[in-house]
């Protein structure tokens, strides 16, 4: 029995997918890349790592072969987590961003080690049932022979491509003629093509140890760099206990930190406490109570979360019931407010998710952080690097300050739902601090409102900016803009097709098979058999 209506009441028609092995993903290639996964007999996670991979062809606005990546698996029985999130190099002491107030976005100090190829080592090793070298088919294939770029992809392209026109190797592999790309333009890259070749042959280890790691340790040497052979070759993924939080009759799992997944728990913790349900939905009043308690879980997501083994307060703390009934006290319903931290007691990224038959359901997040990332791409391999060094502090009190081998707070999230002992959903919302507002949000629009995944998709959604701005998407009724200005909210109106509100993913689990939705902001699409 499904839990939730059949009813698509906003201003999307895209239905959802009905089949028994499907894929959802934020380009259609990608999702048609893990697709052919599934129909030579693979599984979910080769659906999932196929169309990943192809997205760092496809996508290159958002992720790349010089990423990070996290992962939900459910393998039939028991839930999985996988951090493969990668460390500062050994050369980022505090005293090298001297000076600064704030980290490097761009350039090589803004790059730590890249852990996405890690992760699909891990998760093929692990779970796989093809063999390596067949996940990257496809993406070998767009890469050589071109892709045609897509509408989104190609505006995001635009946006952000004449900025980085003089960092280190980026003009030359994504502005060609000097120019971004345009929807429907053949885009190819040979050398990106070869890298993933070799990658696959040598089940990644060219990457940390081999050639590819010598070519990016040489860039990094020649161009001002800290990270060096040995920081690469040190990397690991890793396996991690997902954490939890009960909602209504529906459990949201999320990697603990150093990401910000405890943000949307956080959120969901606090909302407990208030009869969402009998409030109507898209509604002022219940938009009010959503926006004051995800500013509430920021606060405290902001202050202490950080690598774990900097962290001055535990996830159980964060977690308490006490503590979090404590922080929905502070909410007025009548008003917005500013929140601090509490003092808890002692107690622009590609999202993907794939189901088969036989009942494994994958989350799977790969990004570069900021669209393009560092806007360095190491020469001859089209290796681009993500910025994540960026999201490293440095006050010299706080848990997430920079230091040498830490892994920084990090935006991307796969979450995954439970019904008591059953697996419901994996899904993600894409978009830096977009994402735990989007799980939230999406997990309110179930659980509470009793809407399908592809009406939570489409609906509009809301964004905290920081203290008491929010900006609310183009669909919110002008009423409802109104009402939450009064009551204190600085509030900006979106236009329609803004960038700012992330893109989801979701396979829902039904009796006979899956549910599969696709957010209609991104150029993507479910896909299925």
């Amino acid at each position: 029995m499904t839990q939730f209506t059949w009813e698509f009441p906003y201003w999307s028609q895209r239905m959802p997918v009905l089949g028994a092995n499907v894929v959802a993903s934020s380009q259609p290639l990608a999702a048609q890349a893990g697709l052919r996964m599934l129909l030579r007999g693979g599984n979910a996670v080769d659906a999932a790592l196929a169309a990943a991979i192809a997205l760092t062809v496809v996508e290159p606005t958002m992720n790349g072969i010089g990423s990070d990546a996290f992962a939900l698996i459910w393998d039939g029985s028991q839930l999985h987590g996988l951090n493969a999130s990668g460390q500062a190099p050994r050369g980022w002491v505090p005293e090298r961003f001297g000076g600064r107030d704030a980290m490097p976005v761009t350039g090589w100090d803004s790059i730590t080690v890249p852990g996405a190829v890690s992760a699909w080592v891990a998760l093929s090793s692990r779970f796989g049932s093809l063999p390596f070298a067949e996940l990257f088919a496809p993406a070998v294939e767009y890469a050589d022979g071109g892709f045609l770029v897509s509408p989104i992809v190609a505006r995001q392209w635009q946006a952000q491509g004449p900025q980085l026109r003089d960092l280190p190797g980026f003009a030359e592999a994504f502005l060609r003629g000097g120019h971004p790309m345009h929807a429907g333009e053949l885009f190819r890259f040979p050398a990106q093509a070869s890298t993933l070749r070799s990658i696959a042959e040598t089940h990644g280890e060219a990457f940390y140890r081999g050639v590819l790691a010598e070519k990016i340790a040489a860039a990094s040497r020649a161009q001002g760099g800290a990270m060096t052979l040995e920081d690469l070759a040190d990397h690991q993924p890793e396996w991690v206990e997902p954490i939890s939080l009960s909602y209504r009759d529906m459990r949201l799992h999320e990697i603990p930190p150093n990401g910000q997944g405890i943000a949307a728990l956080i959120a969901l913790g606090i909302l407990g406490h208030f009869p969402l349900a009998d409030l109507p939905v898209d509604s002022a009043d219940s938009l009010h109570l959503q926006i004051e308690a995800m500013k509430l879980a920021f606060a405290d997501a902001y202050r202490y979360v950080a690598d774990p083994g900097a962290m001055s307060v535990s996830i159980g703390q964060l977690l308490d019931a006490d503590y979090l009934k404590e922080r929905a006290a502070l909410i007025d319903r009548a008003r917005a407010k500013d929140f601090a931290p509490g003092r808890p007691g002692a107690s622009d990224t590609i999202y993907l998710t794939a189901a088969d038959s036989a009942g494994m359901m994958v989350s799977y997040i790969q990004s570069n952080y900021m669209g393009f990332g560092s806007g360095v791409v190491v020469p001859g391999t089209g290796i681009s690097l993500h910025n994540r060094g960026a999201c490293f502090r440095l006050e010299p009190n706080h848990p997430n300050r920079v230091a040498p081998g830490k892994r920084p707070f990090h935006t991307i999230i796969p979450g995954f739902v439970m019904d008591g002992p059953r697996p419901l959903m994996s899904f993600g919302v894409m978009g830096g601090d977009m994402q735990p507002q989007g799980h939230a949000q999406i997990m309110i629009r179930l659980a509470d409102y009793g809407q399908n995944p592809q009406a939570a998709a489409d609906a509009p959604r809301w964004k905290v900016l920081g203290g008491r701005n929010v900006v609310l998407e183009h669909a919110v009724a002008p009423g409802v803009v109104e009402e939450l200005a009064r009551r204190g909210h600085i509030v900006r109106h979106a236009e329609r097709g803004s960038l700012e509100f992330g893109a989801g993913q979701f396979i829902y689990r039904l009796s006979g098979g899956y549910l599969a939705a696709s957010d209609p902001r991104r150029d993507g699409q479910a896909v299925g058999f």
